[in-house]
């Protein structure tokens, strides 16, 4: 049986390859760890329902249960053979194949014509605002980070940091392009 990637299915499989674990410490090292940044755990739920699907798959085997006094009962979960063969088969696709994924921003910038080109010119405004923001705060990390990591637990950030200057800077260009006359559209809705 196969499960659906998906990088917090990744992420769960990776860390109970490096030592058995019951899901509170799972997402409390993603949060550790600043891999929430690319991993979403908001949710506990989402935890334990990827937890679920990898059982299902047998990816993962529970390992032991055991409660000590007045706490709820903990699942101590390890992988199987087939999930420390899925994780590399999954990381291999993941780091070789761009996905397609849909975020927000782009689908807005599909229907700009929605609203007036003040309008997306003042919100783009705010958004260079936020990216200058997470680029400066990026740096922050970066920099703080280097003096105790090796680089192998940085290039996410590096990555996102790549990503966000790009965005930055077509950002900037497409308000100048709005400021300047060299883009516009009658506002019809």
């Amino acid at each position: 049986m196969s499960t659906r990637r998906s990088p917090l299915a990744m992420a769960l499989l990776s860390l109970v390859c490096e030592e058995p674990m019951h899901a509170y410490r799972m997402q409390q090292l993603i949060k550790e760890r600043h891999k929430d940044d690319v991993v979403n755990v908001a949710q506990r739920n989402s935890v334990y329902q990827t937890i679920d699907r990898l059982l299902r798959a047998e990816l993962i085997a529970v390992r032991e249960t055991s409660r000590e006094e007045n706490r709820p009962e903990r699942t101590v979960y390890e992988p199987t053979e087939a999930g420390r063969e899925t994780l590399r088969q999954w990381m291999r696709t993941m780091l070789s194949t761009p996905a397609r994924e849909f975020p927000e921003f782009p689908a807005a910038l599909a229907f700009l014509v929605v609203l007036t080109p003040g309008e997306v010119t003042a919100a783009l405004e705010e958004r260079v605002a936020s990216l200058e923001a997470r680029l400066s705060e990026l740096d922050t990390d970066l920099v703080e980070s280097a003096k105790f990591l090796p680089r192998i637990f940085l290039v996410e950030s590096e990555y996102e940091r790549a990503v966000v200057m790009a965005e930055l800077n077509y950002v900037r260009g497409l308000a100048d392009d709005l400021r300047a006359g060299r883009l516009d559209w009658d506002y019809r809705l």
